[in-house]
């Protein structure tokens, strides 16, 4: 059992192969205005911002540095001007580094990394019509000149609930910590239930606390038990209560033989939680691990070391600006362009900027058996399949 719970949120060829395969979704596209207009015969002025010394920053800034790099490098076509800005990890820090990227040129943005950085960031950004692609997953900083790219919880519910509904598991009850993040969790389950033919059949929040976690089990059991769901939706992830639920819950007689747990959150992440006996079984959403792995490979290959888990968004926010480019369209960096429906096919699977600023990926379905990972249901290759 844990001692104490800490609740903080974190989400081919390597050659011109991949950059094709990034580039197929963009041809043919026409791209109004909404953004700087740029001379595609020239080299791009492009800002990466990142939290190069925020207090423990330096590791993460470098991993993301890396993988842009390593996608400017992959480009076929397009010459990119690629400069690294440091935001100190706070939005005054990328403020300051957003104004001096403008004085220099920039015409996009590539991060910051946390919501308020983005948010102010993407308030400079607007004066001069730069559009910013972040690397948060928070929906509230999302919009106007702001895009996010990290994988939100929307997409990953509107994936599990769609699969639970097609495997006779459309009986929902939710479990969430009460705090905002974990509400917001709730809700985009319960929005992904409306769209996808589920259930609610219960929703019970816990305080947020270890004792908070303890005291809310019998009662969720008892609950569970009493509103004829068949599936344990979890908000909660493994830096948090998660571990607390998936060993007392069975405990309270709901576990494997009444109830399909569901994970919001990454159950592998850490990677020792798989060993974790409650979570053998349950489902959750994840970049598919092929192609995952084909990218730790390339970044090791090149710089000795695996990247972070989210690197592979600083390559995706290049590898797109670079597709679009490849068009020779000078409104390439437009809020039109990189909303088009087809989106790009990233390094971790497929992903779509949407017109609110949010995203959508195209995400496997896993399970842990053994305490080891297998997909159970393949991630979408483009839109319009499963999951979309």
């Amino acid at each position: 059992m844990l001692a104490v719970l800490s609740f903080r949120r974190k989400a081919m060829s390597w050659t011109t192969g991949l950059f094709a395969m990034l580039a197929l979704a963009a041809c043919g596209v026409p791209f109004p205005s909404g953004g700087p207009t740029i001379n595609t015969s020239r080299a791009i002025p492009v800002a990466l911002l990142v939290p190069k010394s925020a207090a423990n920053g330096a590791t993460l800034a470098q991993s993301l540095e890396n993988a842009a790099f390593l996608a400017v490098d992959d480009l076929a076509n397009v010459d990119i001007d690629l400069r690294v800005y440091d935001t100190a990890g706070t939005p005054a820090g990328a403020a300051r580094a957003a104004e001096q990227a403008l004085a220099e040129g920039a015409q996009i943005f590539v991060g910051p990394l946390f919501a308020e950085s983005a948010n102010a960031a993407g308030q400079v950004a607007a004066r001069r019509g730069v559009n910013v692609m972040a690397f948060s997953n928070n929906p509230a900083i999302a919009g106007g000149n702001v895009f996010i790219l990290g994988n939100t919880f929307q997409t990953s519910a509107d994936r599990l609930v769609n699969f639970a509904v097609r495997q006779g598991r459309g009986n929902i009850f939710v479990i969430h910590a009460d705090d905002p993040a974990e509400r917001l969790g709730a809700d985009a389950i319960q929005r992904a239930a409306s769209t996808n033919g589920a259930n609610i059949v219960g929703v019970q929040s816990f305080a947020l606390s270890q004792q908070g976690v303890i005291d809310a089990i019998p009662g969720i059991a008892s609950n569970y038990r009493a509103s004829g769901a068949n599936t344990v939706f979890m908000t909660s992830g493994n830096s948090g209560a998660l571990p607390f639920l998936a060993e007392l819950l069975p405990e309270n007689g709901l576990g494997r033989s009444n109830a399909q747990f569901v994970g919001l959150q990454r159950l592998d992440v850490p990677s020792s939680a798989l060993s974790l006996k409650g979570l053998q079984g349950s489902w959750f959403a994840t970049p598919s691990p092929g192609l995952v792995q084909q990218f730790n490979n390339r970044y090791a290959s090149v710089y000795g070391t695996q990247p972070n888990p989210i690197a592979g968004l600083a390559y995706d926010g290049i590898a797109a600006i670079g597709a679009l480019a490849a068009q020779g369209n000078s409104d390439a960096l437009g809020a039109q362009a990189l909303t088009q429906g087809a989106g790009f096919a990233g390094v971790n699977g497929p992903f779509r900027f949407l017109s609110n600023g949010t995203n959508e990926r195209g995400l496997a379905v896993a399970t842990i058996q053994n305490n080891q990972v297998t997909v159970i249901d393949p991630a979408p290759r483009s839109f319009g399949g499963v999951g979309f």
